[in-house]
């Protein structure tokens, strides 16, 4: 608009003011412009915008493109910019960035055969406002140069922390019970009144040991419904972030190499990642203010 101005005393010896007054901008805010136009500077407020765009591209690029406008605006409140959600997202698109998209998850977990099944104690809610109410337990695969690995996890619901979990060759009731002792271990071993709910699997979940496990550490079975990914909807949004983050990102060579790399994404994940349902801390962080009754 100022450049437009400039254009009509210039072309058609129209006065700056007339030209300002019949646009409805201030005098004094098009001699600023033409001051800094002289001098080759940009003004303050356009100049803080191109700061702006060159800390958004470049955390962008430090997440490699895994990190939409919610997280990078916390990382740039964080870091002592005032800045909106809406401001980072013009921002991004003005750059052409934008995080991929994600792909939905194929399956892993079968119908178990048995007649033994867990009453559903979730019922679809899901949310939990103490640490150790609800945990949520799942399995999805890795694939790597050498075949596929199975990561089964253990999540506590009130901090999306990732408790325990196994890389396994094989999908059965010894995965599960491997995250499920590191989740206990992780809580220093007494997790009496937990609600452990998962889907139905056809070894996993139903499995004696698995079971016997639960019963002897005072942990409340709850199943999901055959088939169903709603009933077990906070640990497959884990898994697509394992999918879209991880699984997408990362080719592994060798088994060897994907049980490093998925161990030191989970940690990532659980002490660096912001998650929106922390109020964009990462899990760990989040733990800690919920311990202290803070969390909002």
């Amino acid at each position: 608009m100022a450049a437009f101005i400039a254009a009509q005393r210039d072309g058609h010896r129209i006065p700056h003011v007339v030209s300002c007054r019949a646009l409805g901008v201030s005098p004094s805010w098009f001699y600023k412009w033409a001051s800094h136009a002289r001098a080759g500077t940009l003004p303050p407020q356009a100049a803080r915008r191109e700061r702006l765009a060159a800390e958004v591209g470049r955390l962008f690029g430090l997440h490699r493109g895994k990190r939409g406008s919610p997280m990078i605006t916390a990382d740039l409140r964080d870091a002592g910019w005032r800045v909106s959600e809406n401001t980072v997202a013009k921002l991004m698109a003005e750059q052409g960035l934008a995080a991929r998209a994600k792909r939905r998850r194929k399956a892993t977990t079968r119908p178990g055969r048995g007649r033994w099944r867990a009453p559903d104690l979730v019922k679809r809610q899901f949310p939990a406002t103490r640490l150790n109410c609800k945990w949520y337990g799942d399995g999805t695969e890795i694939g790597t140069g050498e075949g596929k690995l199975y990561l089964i996890s253990v999540m506590d619901a009130a901090s999306r922390r990732i408790l325990g979990f196994t890389l396994s060759g094989h999908h059965d009731a010894a995965a599960a019970y491997g995250a499920l002792a590191m989740a206990i271990t992780a809580r220093g071993g007494q997790v009496p009144g937990v609600i452990m709910h998962t889907d139905q699997g056809s070894k996993e979940y139903t499995a004696r040991g698995f079971r016997a496990a639960c019963a002897r550490t005072g942990i409340a079975q709850s199943m999901g419904r055959p088939g169903s990914a709603l009933d077990n909807a906070v640990i497959e949004s884990w898994h697509s972030t394992v999918e879209f983050e991880l699984r997408r990102a990362e080719h592994f060579a060798t088994k060897a190499a994907a049980r490093t790399g998925v161990a030191t994404w989970i940690e990532h994940y659980n002490t660096r990642r912001r998650h929106s349902a922390c109020q964009m801390m990462p899990p760990a962080r989040y733990e800690q203010l919920l311990a202290a009754g803070e969390a909002a």
